[in-house]
């Protein structure tokens, strides 16, 4: 995978002047502007460079330390420093080294606060650039250069959109999806007036509220409804809307705009306070409609044909419901979207299209993780009422040079289902973390209490944490005993939780009807540690099908793969060391897609050594192999232990972090890849057994969801199998959630794989 030039993040300081300090004094830094040069997936690190007389220079890394990493992370708009990298890991620098001996206390907002030898005075090379490495988490109010957000000057002070339900049905209804329109002006709530308000109005409201549709409304009983307070004598209403503070007095939009700040709004009347707002009118009413994900269960289904069209596009690797990677179907194969020209209003359309409301964030500089495949689309250029994003004008993304590092991502506005108000947690070291606590109906009656851990499992925590509106789970905790509750949330309240892992809530879960933990309270209760963003493994599907062959192997040269559990039962009872297995042997090649490294869960003093081998295993089950009649039915596996979980290679500008050896830390970086060679112990199936025919080849990483991941849905591959008992052919491989361009053979395929014999 190409790389272009290293990504840059900035930020601007408020301007400090220059003091005439003498040498020995710590010298301010003046008006600074820092940024991180690294891989563009990861813009939390990279090389730190400053800005200073209109040229970029670096830092050098004498006594930098992670109070200084920390001050540079927060200016960056980062919450805090992980680390610090020295020796110029991020790659050597050009032109000057602005910065020697930055010293920092560590609670300083910017760098300018810190000492240093001052502006070009060192005694350093470029081989000493100091790189940081930043928490991912931004600042509460950041907005990355990296991000979309283009609403007008009026949007600082219109806030926020809601529906004010006046039915009795909508009241009861969750998500409100019918009512008055309210919008926050400068803090405080007011009703919009109806006069000159259009279904173009309305669709903006939806969508800003995670809609994607709208409906007319019956005006006519609203208008009697309205009526009749205004005639109340009890009714504050009338004396409310005299108020010219009570109203927005007219909004005019397109129907394009993805947040009604977007639109033309007059606050009050042209002449002011002299004249009343909304003269005669009544407040705007809007009815919207729920995408799928949020219609209730009795529902009527979706047609075949709207469920067939919303499969041409999905997001991937978000770490909430309606965010994600932007990928698109074309000639039955998944591709990304290039950033180029990426914009509000064509990531509106995708977000309607999947059932969301409009786009709150275009994302760009793979911001959500880099897509693998091909690229699909560049340029997109949307007007807004497209149904789909193939009804936009857009240029194939082979046409203007885009890689993986320019796939588009989005953020779309999702209703508020209220599910997070269901869910805390108690105890925890950080917010992330701790016992999970759920509120559910006792006879009638909302209750708060704890949830059992029999059965918790990753998939449960997954759908947990993005209840909490934190992300994803690194953690399911099944033991809690460390970590204290609310006093008044002390019984079990939910118990044999089991989660398909696509539910909104874990009172969507299937669970006991009568609670029963069998554990009993206290110590077996379930807990969670989330984190904002997981790494996503995704196997090379044509090195698989491009390396496959058949190898007879004596026993003789066996034996630790035999007891490594490597061969098939039949082995057992061979007569060792004489005769042979036959097996069939591959590469494979692991990517790593995803926004955070991959680590083994156990840490280094929980590896188990293998003295047969002699290598340590840090996750005893990596993948497993398997060879599948064509019903599903099993006739041989195979299984390898992650030994060495290492990056053995990554793309031009990123470094390297992960090795094996000697007792090295083990893991796959974000943006490299781990490859296991077709001539290593256990790269193989067992297939003395099996007789001619056709097959299923099946490969799944991490079976067993021991390590998070973004996205499980990738992390199987399958591929047809041919095996006619001397050659053995594998064709059409692709991850359990692609669409290959090419079903069958093509010629130049067949040419290759002709040659298999054992």
């Amino acid at each position: 995978m190409a790389r272009s030039p290293a990504a840059t993040l900035s930020l601007f300081l408020l301007p400090l002047l220059l003091g005439q300090l003498s040498p020995s004094r710590p010298q301010s830094l003046g008006t600074t502007k820092l940024r991180l040069v690294g891989p563009e997936s990861r813009p939390e690190e990279g090389r730190l460079e400053v800005l200073h007389q209109g040229q970029w220079g670096t830092v050098c890394d004498d006594n930098f330390a992670i109070q200084e990493a920390t001050v540079a992370c927060r200016q960056l708009g980062f919450d805090a420093a992980v680390t610090w990298a020295h020796s110029a890991k991020y790659g050597q620098g050009k032109g000057p080294i602005w910065l020697d001996n930055v010293r920092c206390v560590g609670t300083e907002s910017s760098l300018d606060q810190c000492g240093s030898n001052g502006w070009g005075v060192n005694d350093c090379s470029h081989s000493e650039d100091v790189g940081v490495i930043c928490h991912p988490r931004r600042h509460r109010g950041y907005v990355s250069e990296t991000v979309s957000n283009a609403l007008a000057p009026q949007g600082r002070r219109l806030e926020e959109v809601r529906l004010k339900p006046i039915l009795a049905s909508a009241k009861k209804h969750s998500p409100v999806m019918e009512g008055a329109v309210e919008v926050n002006y400068e803090g405080h709530w007011r009703q919009v007036c109806d006069q000159g308000w259009t279904m173009n109005n309305s669709r903006v409201v939806c969508g800003m509220l995670g809609f994607p549709s709208e409906v007319p409304v019956d005006s006519h009983y609203y208008r009697k409804l309205w009526d009749l307070k205004m005639r109340d004598p009890k009714s504050r209403l009338k004396s409310l809307t005299n108020k010219n503070s009570f109203w927005i007095h007219q909004v005019t939009c397109l129907g394009t705009e993805p947040h009604i700040a977007n639109c033309q709004v007059q606050v009050a009347p042209a002449r002011g306070k002299l004249q009343p707002a909304c003269p005669g009118g009544m407040h705007a009413v809007v009815s919207c409609v729920a995408g799928p994900h949020f219609r209730p269960q009795k529902a009527k289904p979706q047609r075949k044909g709207s469920q067939a069209e919303e499969l041409r596009v999905r997001l991937r690797s978000g770490a909430r419901l309606g965010e994600g990677r932007v990928e698109v179907l074309v000639n039955r194969q998944w591709g990304t979207v290039c950033d180029h020209r990426w914009n509000l209003i064509s990531a509106s359309v995708v977000c309607r299209q999947l059932g969301f409301g409009s786009a709150h964030e275009a994302l760009f500089g793979a911001r959500l993780g880099q897509g693998l495949g091909p690229i699909h689309l560049s340029e997109v250029r949307c007007r807004g009422y497209e149904r789909t994003l193939s009804d936009c004008a857009a240029l194939e993304g082979s046409q203007n040079g885009c890689q993986h590092e320019n796939d588009a991502a989005v953020r779309c506005n999702v209703p508020n289902m209220g599910f997070q108000n269901q869910v805390r947690l108690a105890g925890g070291r950080i917010p992330e973390e701790g016992l999970l606590e759920v509120q559910v109906e006792v006879n009638g009656v909302p209750r708060w209490g704890t949830v059992c851990s029999e059965n918790w499992g990753l998939t449960e925590a997954m759908v947990a944490c993005r209840q909490l509106g934190l992300g994803f789970a690194i953690h399911a905790h099944k033991e809690t005993w460390y970590w204290s509750g609310m006093q008044r949330a002390q019984e079990v309240v939910m118990s044999g939780v089991r989660c398909l892992g696509t539910e909104l809530a874990l009172q969507q879960c299937q669970r006991h009807g009568p609670v029963h933990c069998s554990h009993g309270d206290g110590r077996f209760l379930a807990g969670v540690s989330c984190m904002d963003s997981a790494p996503d493994l995704v196997m090379n599907t044509q090195l698989v099908q491009e390396t496959a062959y058949l190898e007879d192997r004596p026993l003789s040269q066996l034996y630790c793969a035999h007891e490594e559990n490597c061969l098939s039962k039949s082995a057992d009872h061979m007569e060792w060391p004489y005769g042979y297995r036959r097996l069939l042997r591959f590469s494979t090649q692991i990517y790593n897609l995803g926004r955070t490294d991959f680590r083994p869960k156990a840490g280094r003093e929980s590896w188990v050594w293998h003295q047969c081998h002699r290598h340590y295993h840090s996750i005893e089950v990596f993948t497993h192999y398997d060879l599948l009649t064509l019903n599903g039915s099993k006739v041989a596996e195979g299984h390898k232990a992650s030994f060495c979980l290492e990056d053995t290679n990554c793309p031009t500008g990123l470094q390297r972090r992960y090795a094996c050896a000697n007792f090295g830390e083990q893991g796959v970086t974000v943006g490299c890849w781990d490859t296991y060679r077709h001539d290593i112990d256990c790269q193989w199936v067992d297939i003395t057994d099996v007789g001619p025919g056709n097959y299923i080849f099946q490969v799944i990483v991490n079976p067993h969801y021991e390590v998070a991941e973004s996205d499980f849905s990738n992390n199987m591959m399958q591929c047809r199998c041919k095996y006619d008992g001397h050659r053995v052919w594998l064709h059409n491989c692709q991850t359990g959630n692609s669409y290959p361009a090419n079903a069958e053979l093509s010629l130049e395929q067949e040419q290759r794989l002709r040659n298999n014999l054992i």
